[in-house]
C-alpha cells in the first residue's frame, strides 16, 4: 500500500515509524515532512493546510492510504475532501473535528449530554464578559475558541489578567478569528491525564494513559507551549479512574456525537483533570497529541496500520489492541526563547547510541546536514521497564545530541516518579 501522511512534526514521525513497520507497506509520502522524516518517506513541498493540494496529489500518486495527523487540516476538511476523491483515511471529518475546532461546541456537547467538565460561559463581545469577570470567582480559565497551536488557553489569578486575557483575544485578534469568540471557565484543581483513544464513530478503544508537560520551564512555570515533554503510563489513572472515564466520559462522548449527526473515526484525545469530584474533561483534541504520540505509540504492539485500517473500515470491534507492559518518557529539545522567539538553522550533532527513539519536529535538511528548523526541534523517547529506567535513558540520549541554542526541561517524569512511589508507599 502507498501511503500519505499530512503534516510534519515529531508526531507525524512516530506515525510514520509505526507504518513503516508493517509489511504491507510501500510508499510512504509526508507533506511536508521534515528533515528526519525524509529518512523513512519521501517529503513533498505540500503544506498541511494546502488541502487541494493534498488531494491533488494524493490522486496522481493514486494513494491507497491517507492519514490527515495535523488540527488544522482536519478541521479545514481534508478528510472530507480525500473520501470524496475515493482515498480511505485515518482522521475524522469536518463535523466530526470541531469537537476540536470550537471549544465553544466541545463545551455545550458536555453540557447537552451530562459528560463531567469545568462550569463555563462563552462570549463573543468584550464587554460581555468583562461584565461577568467583575462577578466571578478566581483563578479561572480564559480559552480561544478556535485553534491556536496549543497556546489559546490562559490562567488567569485576577480579574484584571482576565479582562486582559479576554481583550487580547477578542479584540487585539492575538489568534486571529479562532478567537472570534472566547470560553471563560472554572479553574479544575487535580492531576492531570491525557487518553488518547480509538475510535470508529462506535466502538472506542483507549490506548496507554500519558501525562503532558506543558510549561516551558521547570517547576511547571512558564508559558504554555506545545509540550515539553511527556511520560507513559501516567501514575495517577487507575483502573478504577480508567473505568469511571470510560463509562462516563469515553462512551458518552461517542454516543453524543453520533447523536449530533457527526460520528467520530480517527484517534480521539481526551485531556483530563482528575479532581476530588471525579474525572473531568478539560479538552477534547482530534488527533494524537504532541508529544503524547511519541511516548504512546512505542508501547503499541498491535500493528499501527491495521488498527487504522480497522477504524476507516468500521471494524475496529474485531481487532484486539494490545500495549507493551512499561513505560516511556519523550524529553523536548527545543530552540532558547521558544514558544515565543527563537533562532534556528543550526547544524544537529547526534551522537547517542540507538538506544533511544529520535523524533525530528523542527528540523530540515541542508545539504548533508540537519539543522533545526523551529521551535520544539526533536523528541528523544526511551522505553523501559520501570519509569525511571525510561527516564534515565532518555536523559542519557539527550547528553548525547547537540545543537546551538538547545533548550530542554530537565524536570521531565519528575511528579509522575514522585507520585508511583507515594502510591507505592
Amino acid at each position: 500500500m502507498d501511503i500519505l501522511v499530512v503534516g510534519g512534526g515529531g508526531r507525524e514521525h512516530a506515525i510514520i515509524k509505526k507504518l513503516r513497520a508493517n509489511p504491507k507497506t510501500g510508499r510512504i509520502y509526508a507533506l511536508p515532512g521534515n528533515g528526519g522524516i525524509a529518512a523513512e518517506a519521501e517529503c513533498v513541498d505540500i503544506q498541511a493546510k494546502d488541502i487541494e493540494g493534498i488531494v491533488s496529489f494524493a490522486v496522481a500518486q493514486k494513494i491507497d492510504f491517507a492519514v490527515v495527523a495535523p488540527d488544522d487540516p482536519l478541521v479545514l476538511g481534508a478528510v472530507d475532501r480525500l473520501h470524496e476523491a475515493g482515498i480511505p483515511c485515518f482522521g475524522p471529518n469536518a463535523a466530526a473535528a470541531a469537537i476540536e475546532g470550537s471549544k465553544s461546541f466541545a463545551k455545550n456537547l458536555m453540557r447537552k449530554y451530562g459528560i463531567p467538565t469545568a462550569q463555563f460561559r462563552v462570549f463573543d463581545a468584550y464587554e460581555t464578559a468583562a461584565e461577568y469577570l467583575a462577578t466571578t470567582d478566581y483563578p479561572l480559565v480564559v480559552k480561544a475558541d478556535g485553534l491556536a497551536l496549543g497556546k489559546g488557553v490562559l490562567i488567569c489569578g485576577n480579574q484584571a489578567a482576565a479582562q486582559a486575557a479576554v481583550q487580547s483575544i477578542l479584540v487585539e485578534k492575538r489568534f486571529g478569528s479562532s478567537g472570534d469568540k472566547v470560553v471563560v471557565e472554572e479553574f479544575l484543581r487535580g492531576p492531570e491525564v491525557s487518553v488518547l483513544a480509538f475510535t470508529d464513530g462506535r466502538n472506542i478503544v483507549p490506548m496507554v494513559s500519558s501525562m503532558d508537560h506543558k510549561r516551558a520551564l521547570e517547576g511547571d512555570q512558564g508559558l504554555n507551549t506545545g509540550g515539553m515533554g511527556a511520560i507513559a503510563p501516567n501514575p495517577y489513572y487507575t483502573e478504577e479512574i480508567a473505568g469511571r472515564c470510560m463509562r462516563e466520559i469515553f462512551q458518552p462522548t461517542v454516543r453524543a456525537m453520533v447523536a449530533e449527526g457527526r460520528p467520530f473515526k480517527g484517534c480521539l484525545y481526551f485531556g483530563l483533570m482528575l479532581t476530588k469530584n471525579g474525572p473531568k474533561v478539560i479538552e477534547y483534541n482530534c488527533r494524537f497529541g504532541d508529544p503524547e504520540a511519541q511516548v504512546v505509540l512505542p508501547l503499541l504492539e498491535t500493528d499501527l496500520l491495521d488498527i487504522m485500517l480497522a477504524v476507516e473500515e468500521e471494524r475496529l470491534g474485531k481487532i484486539d489492541i494490545r500495549f507493551k507492559p512499561g513505560a516511556a518518557c519523550c524529553v523536548i529539545m527545543a530552540s532558547a526563547g521558544y514558544p515565543e522567539q527563537y533562532q534556528t538553522g543550526y547544524p544537529i550533532s547526534d551522537d547517542s547510541d540507538g538506544s533511544a527513539i529520535v523524533y525530528h519536529a523542527g528540523t530540515s535538511r541542508q545539504g548533508d546536514s540537519i539543522v533545526s528548523a523551529g521551535g520544539r526541534v526533536l523528541g528523544v523517547t526511551a522505553t523501559a521497564d520501570t519509569l525511571r529506567q525510561a527516564i534515565d535513558g532518555a536523559y542519557a540520549a539527550v547528553g548525547k545530541i547537540s545543537f546551538a541554542n538547545a533548550y530542554f526541561r530537565r524536570d521531565i517524569g519528575r511528579s509522575a516518579l514522585l507520585a508511583s512511589h507515594s502510591k507505592e508507599r
